[in-house]
């Protein structure tokens, strides 16, 4: 199982990362989970193509999590000329209405995917790609999913979990992977529960997000539906996971130092492999790693 670090960062943009977007690549497929700023661009730019992935999991929808939905919809439409396999998005509500508003009949880029569908010029470059005219308009095809959906497809399985971070206003999921390959668990933005942590009990991975450090997040209130050091570090414990990898990080945990002090925080409460994902890197999952910075 290999894990693409499409984008390890938060709302903030910084020259180094900004959003979250994780492509994983396992059983032949490309799962793609969220789609931050960027996403698209950043795929290529590691190597991946829009057009491999056919499942994409969504935990929320924060901007950060989904701002480039709509590129990567487009793209993946545009380049596929009717020859890929069709999209599935599982997600939360309201997954539906965001993917319809965005390209459907009367969505926000209608003006776009129209002129390509009737513009002679345009027919000409996808015919060109290899499509068959009359061209098909974009589409998804969106299961809104919560706790307790399990997608099973090619010996590995998908499952969800709710988790807390800004209830009422959003719906927010975790994922599980369970594959030949190991096991891997997904937790975007969330404060710890119990729940979450029986969901992920003996994954070989966890992906978690890592605001800062938990002191300070305590004090200023910033612990409220999110994840500090020390909460980091006590689910890789209470899971059993044998590497915690730490995204979606804030400005302090950028710095060569503020991850030397978050690593020997988090050492005091969890004996396995620390890793601070990196945008561009890659993860091996039971080989060895590559593309984080180990503790």
């Amino acid at each position: 199982m290999k894990i693409h670090w499409i984008g390890t960062g938060t709302p903030t943009p910084t020259p180094q990362r900004f959003g979250t977007c994780y492509v994983v690549e396992v059983c032949g497929r490309f799962l793609m989970f969220d789609c931050g700023p960027a996403a698209t661009f950043k795929m290529v730019r590691a190597g991946l193509f829009p057009t491999q992935i056919h499942r994409l999991f969504l935990t929320h929808h924060h901007f950060d999590h989904i701002a480039d939905l709509p590129c990567f919809l487009l793209t993946r439409w545009d380049q596929c000329a009717d020859r890929c396999e069709p999209l599935k998005i599982f997600g939360p509500a309201p997954a539906r209405e965001i993917v319809e508003k965005l390209i459907g009949a009367q969505g926000a880029f209608l003006c776009d995917w129209n002129a390509r569908l009737n513009d002679p010029g345009s027919k000409s470059v996808f015919e060109n790609r290899g499509g068959v005219l009359p061209r098909k308009p974009p589409a998804a095809d969106v299961e809104e999913i919560d706790s307790g959906w399990v997608w099973r497809e090619g010996g590995l399985s998908v499952s969800a979990i709710r988790t807390v971070h800004a209830e009422p206003w959003l719906i927010t999921l975790a994922y599980r992977l369970d594959t030949p390959d190991g096991s891997l668990g997904l937790i975007g933005d969330a404060e710890p529960t119990a729940a979450v942590c029986d969901f992920m009990r003996g994954v070989d991975c966890l992906i978690t997000h890592c605001w800062g450090f938990q002191d300070e997040m305590d004090a200023n209130g910033e612990d409220d539906g999110q994840t500090g050091t020390i909460d980091a570090a006590q689910m890789g414990s209470d899971t059993g996971a044998g590497t915690l990898v730490l995204s979606h990080c804030g400005g302090e945990l950028a710095s060569v130092e503020g991850r030397a002090q978050a690593i020997a925080q988090i050492q005091k409460h969890f004996a396995g492999e620390i890793i601070f994902a990196e945008e561009g890197g890659t993860l091996l999952l039971g080989e060895d790693k590559n593309g984080g910075q180990p503790a």
